[in-house]
């Protein structure tokens, strides 16, 4: 059964019974290849990106946080992060320096790659190394620098509890994972009645050229989880672009579009219903969209909501007969 969906933010973790545990520092985490050991939990917190401020907010983390990166002007939609976070500055607006990070005497820099930080980049867990400031990086990034074979929700699983682990708040995230772990149980079992997975294309932006994510990006997750297929899962990438003549030749039966940028998804979507080059798609002439904001396409932890909202899309009768 797939539980009513949600129009607000999580249900607090505050709310939900847990044990108490605390971290027997120094703790050694795994962070995509390295090694990282913390000797006591972080204290002054940057962080890049929505995505990653929203777990550290639903871990009740807020006190650590003491700047952020990269929201930008127009990315986030999402007004329950920015109210958590009114009190908190942006530091950059897009990609942070080193003297950034300096400047706000940071200890921990919680980013990935291409969240915050570019191979051969000013700003790297090596480059910061020398002045004390750890990094924790996102795992699904971890793509952009060594082999990966498939984004999975684990990905977005194993963040939250190394975070929990690093800041000892082991019992919230243990909860919060379990709470994320039960509703997107509750969709695979009912898609898994499903007969056939419809063909779903992620359109990001990008007029010359889409942007889309492939099979090592967190779409591909949600998607399969949804009871969907990927018809970029062949592209060995995260985010990234491809030709408008792929699509056309994969001919999806629906269009999921993320709701983030300077334009809106409405703009979005006319702009694809508008294109001759695709008036044959099928997700085009039936006019079948799916709108996920950028938190919800991206890892964190709305991705509980973003299956719940693709599998009532993608099968709505399923869904339908197993609701109560």
């Amino acid at each position: 059964m797939i539980k009513p969906l949600l129009v607000g933010c999580l249900l607090s973790v505050t709310a939900i019974a847990a044990s108490a545990s605390t971290t027997d520092y120094p703790l050694t985490v795994r962070s995509c290849d390295r090694q990282v050991t913390f000797d006591q939990a972080p204290q002054r917190v940057v962080v890049h990106d929505i995505s990653l401020a929203s777990m550290l907010l639903s871990l009740g983390l807020h006190d650590r946080i003491i700047g952020y990166t990269g929201f930008g002007d127009s990315k986030p939609r999402e007004p329950w992060v920015l109210e958590a976070m009114a009190d908190i500055p942006q530091l950059a607006s897009r990609y942070p320096s080193i003297e950034t990070l300096l400047d706000a005497e940071a200890d921990l820099f919680f980013a990935g790659w291409s969240y915050g930080m570019r191979v051969g980049g000013p700003v790297t867990p090596a480059t910061l190394q020398p002045f004390g400031i750890a990094v924790y990086e996102l795992t699904e990034s971890c793509s952009r620098i060594m082999q990966q074979r498939r984004a999975s929700l684990d990905d977005m699983y194993r963040d939250l509890l190394n975070l929990g682990e690093i800041f000892s708040v082991q019992a919230d995230a243990e909860a919060l994972v379990a709470q994320l772990r039960s509703r997107i149980n509750a969709v695979s079992d009912t898609v898994s009645q499903a007969s056939e997975k419809p063909r779903v294309f992620l359109y990001d932006s990008g007029e010359d050229r889409p942007t889309t994510s492939g099979r090592l990006g967190m779409p591909q997750a949600l998607i399969d989880t949804a009871g969907g297929h990927n018809i970029m899962d062949d592209v060995a990438a995260s985010w990234t672009q491809v030709n408008w003549e792929s699509v056309v030749e994969r001919d999806p039966e629906v269009i999921v579009i993320v709701d983030y940028g300077p334009r809106t998804w409405q703009q979005k979507r006319d702009f694809l219903l508008q294109q001759p080059a695709l008036k044959e798609v099928r997700a085009i002439r039936e006019r079948r969209f799916i709108v996920l904001t950028y938190l919800e396409a991206t890892p964190s932890v709305q991705n509980a909501l973003a299956i719940e909202k693709l599998a009532t899309a993608l099968h709505p009768q399923l869904v339908k007969d197993g609701q109560h």
